[in-house]
């Protein structure tokens, strides 16, 4: 089939939109691209940004590689390591997360964020539908941290957190707060689940009863654990793995939320491996 025929078919498309909407890449890289000769349609390379491509029956590849459609959403699993911006790009030149995602088979996106000098679980995806669920405050996906103090906390100061303190941006409390042993550290640390996601708010809410965090990791969403996954490391996460962010991460009380699936989002489980840093 010749790739610039023209059709009237629903099933068409143009060329440079499709790789767009792939997540790829924009519609102005995906344009110089097809000018360099980076793409083919059917084993063929093409030069015109314009032409129509049958969605269903043509096949393109970018770069040696087969265009992921757009409905295969991922879902990926990062350790974020410090110093490193929660974003795609900066004008600065620091260091991103997307430094470390130039393996991905399609363009992501961090859902919430983690400041630059903290650590550990990022989720990251390109289903903006599921981004959506896990951050809106209704669902009140937990948040769990493992938080480093310059010295020991005081009994009520850890039941302050639970009654609720004022931060910037509202009044916020703890859903759990306990001591933890950390081996034959000097300092204390402490565990405690949140439900918000307002910025900086772990490092707000022990100043606010007189204590700084010198580190900061966390270590799940929901019931999806960080567990040995090393800095800078990130793994692909199948449907179920991705599901359990809206199981609750309480002690006592661990109750399912509502179960997120994307219409578009088909059956076929992914298996769950370990990437290294791409930097």
């Amino acid at each position: 089939m010749d790739p610039g025929a023209a059709s009237a078919s629903p099933a068409r498309t143009r060329l440079n939109k499709l790789i767009a909407d792939s997540g790829l890449v924009s519609r102005r890289k995906a344009d110089r691209m097809i000018e360099e000769g980076r793409v083919q349609v059917n084993g063929k390379k093409v030069y015109e940004m314009g032409i129509k491509i049958d969605t269903q029956n043509d096949r393109v590849v970018v770069d040696g590689k087969p265009l992921r459609r757009k409905f295969e959403h991922i879902y990926v699993m990062f350790h974020k390591p410090r110093g490193v911006l929660t974003t795609m790009s900066d004008p600065e030149n620091r260091p991103t997360v997307n430094d470390y995602m130039a393996k991905l088979p399609a363009r992501v996106f961090p859902i919430g964020r983690l400041d630059w000098d903290s650590e550990g679980l990022l989720l990251l995806t390109n289903d903006g539908d599921y981004a959506n669920q896990v951050m809106h405050p209704k669902d009140e996906v937990t948040k769990t941290y493992l938080v480093k103090l310059n010295r020991p906390a005081r009994q009520e100061q850890l039941q302050k957190l639970l009654r609720g303190v004022p931060i910037v941006g509202g009044r916020v409390k703890a859903k759990h707060v306990e001591q933890v042993p950390r081996g034959r550290e000097e300092h204390p640390w402490i565990k405690i689940i949140i439900s918000e996601g307002k910025n900086r708010q772990i490092r707000q809410m022990f100043e606010k009863v007189g204590l700084d965090v010198m580190k900061l990791q966390r270590v799940a969403v929901g019931r999806l654990r960080l567990g040995a996954l090393k800095r800078g490391e990130l793994v692909f996460l199948n449907d179920v793995a991705a599901q359990r962010v809206f199981l609750a991460d309480e002690p006592e009380t661990v109750k399912f939320k509502k179960s997120y699936k994307s219409a578009k989002t088909n059956s076929t489980k992914r298996e769950t491996r370990a990437v290294p840093a791409t930097r």
